[in-house]
């Protein structure tokens, strides 16, 4: 069963409902693929057109959403409106890069004649739209991943039907969510087929949804676990298809001696509000900070370890998020390799931090510490050099993001060890940032959001963007092809 609780006290909310029954999660798979030609078929107006409803329809009815979102989330309400307002805003977004052709790749090549090599018959590249799309909600952004999400957008602006697993972490958002788009695809004169939603916390549901054979490919955004193990399916499916997989990051940021020549404090109050925004659950939330063993260094540390034991993260986003946080954070604890700075231990369902320092040597033996614990807490890991911060680099492996504070700016070029460092970066991450703190991804065309494993299970990919639509279309190339199909310029058929 299903049931909307109230994420602060945890009391039920209303009366509870049945998951998605397999008969009905077959249904809405099958309704998704009879609708699959059809819409794979409509112009780039006809789309943009049909998101743009989408994002009005979620602003008009944000009075109604943002009350039950906080009830089910506690993320409040100022980071709620703006994430709905993020939300409309990436949904008229790729509307407007589907205007521009995004999705409607065209390159025709005139026939050459004479043998090969030189030789060639006349070749048009295109993109053709996958089909039903199994998209996987996230819990910690209700909005932007979930129903209405960047998967979902991506996948509509492609061409490909949507078949929405709602998370049921916000379940009556969901629904209510949904019930707009399925408002908004009716008078769209669409299919109802282009958007369907199954609901359930049991694995069975996404394992069913998976394995469909009308499935024609998987956007997720969460654990490691979960989407590992759903990976694995897509793979072995009869017909294997595309899991694009997003599975969270410690995002390590890493402070040379150059970030801290106007003093700590102002880095460390940055670095602070970032491992405790959002009490910690961004995919981008910093949770490796790699500093110097000198005298700056040292400074720095012990203004961050003031500064975050002054704040106090608002309730995580339900009482299982909250729980694997504690034991993620308990792991740490008992560390032998690790000298707690921060551990606001409180009664419980009273958020905290945790902080905690180690030698570049220990953290790049122990692979436990390499792992994310999702919500505010952070391992600072001591280097000699920017050399030894390179190996800790590589010892994580991927990630979403790696930020680096103090490599040389402007026309300044950087030393040896920088330069080695930023390819480290550059290897090992999705998004290398020279400022800024990684929490906060922008919606724009040059945005990528994924990374090398484990961070992603496509880092080819991006999950925010624009860029996003590609993941859900098959270059295709027509050979000599009629006058009547050339003139749609690569609008599919």
């Amino acid at each position: 069963m299903l049931q909307s609780t109230d994420a602060l006290t945890g009391a039920p909310q209303g009366a509870a409902w049945a998951e998605s029954t397999a008969e009905q999660i077959d249904a809405a798979v099958a309704a998704a693929a009879a609708a699959a030609d059809a819409f794979g078929a409509t112009s780039a107006p006809v789309r943009a057109g049909f998101l743009r409803a989408l994002a009005e329809a979620l602003a008009n009815n944000a009075a109604a959403l943002l009350p039950v979102a906080d009830r089910e989330t506690a993320l409040g309400l100022p980071r709620l409106e703006g994430e709905l307002a993020r939300t409309a805003f990436q949904l008229r977004g790729f509307a407007t890069a589907l205007e521009d052709g995004a999705a409607q790749a065209f390159l025709d090549e005139p026939a050459i004649a004479g043998a090969p090599p030189a030789g060639r018959p006349r070749l048009t590249r295109i993109h053709a739209p996958l089909g039903p799309v199994a998209v996987f909600a996230a819990s910690n952004f209700p909005f932007a991943f979930s129903v209405l999400g960047g998967d979902s957008a991506s996948a509509w602006a492609a061409g490909c039907p949507v078949v929405l697993k709602a998370h049921p972490g916000h379940p009556q958002l969901s629904r209510d969510v949904a019930a707009i788009a399925a408002a908004v695809v009716a008078q769209c004169g669409l299919p109802a087929g282009v958007f369907q939603l199954v609901e359930g916390g049991a694995a069975a549901v996404g394992v069913q949804l998976v394995q469909a054979p009308a499935i024609a490919a998987v956007a997720f955004t969460g654990s490691f676990q979960g989407g590992t193990a759903l990976s694995r399916l897509a793979a072995e499916r009869a017909r294997p298809i595309p899991f694009y997989g997003e599975l969270g990051s410690v995002n390590p940021l890493v402070v040379l001696p150059a970030a801290l020549k106007d003093g700590p404090d102002a880095p460390a109050q940055t670095l602070a509000d970032s491992i405790c925004l959002g009490a910690g659950q961004f995919c981008t939330s910093p949770g490796v900070v790699v500093v110097g063993k000198d005298a700056p260094g040292e400074a720095f540390v012990q203004q961050l370890r003031t500064r975050l034991a002054a704040l106090a993260p608002h309730a995580m986003l339900n009482a299982g998020i909250r729980a694997a946080f504690e034991r993620g954070v308990e792991r740490w604890r008992r560390h032998p390799a690790l000298q707690v700075l921060v551990d606001g231990q409180r009664p419980q369902g009273t958020p905290h931090a945790f902080l905690a320092q180690v030698d570049a040597a220990d953290f790049i033996a122990a692979h436990a510490l390499h792992e994310e614990v999702f919500g505010s807490a952070a391992l600072v890991v001591r280097v000699d050099d920017a050399g030894q911060a390179a190996q800790v680099l590589k010892a994580i492996g991927g990630t979403l993001t790696t930020t680096l504070w103090g490599v040389a700016s402007g026309d300044d070029q950087p030393d040896a060890a920088q330069l080695a460092l930023v390819r480290t970066a550059v290897q090992v991450s999705g998004r290398v940032l020279f400022s800024g703190v990684p929490t906060g991804v922008a919606v724009t065309a040059a945005q990528h959001h994924g990374g090398p494993f484990p961070a992603s299970t496509a880092s080819f990919t991006t999950s925010v963007g624009y860029a996003a639509i590609a993941r859900f279309l098959r270059p295709l190339a027509l050979q000599d092809a009629p006058a009547w199909l050339l003139a749609r310029e690569g609008a599919f058929f």
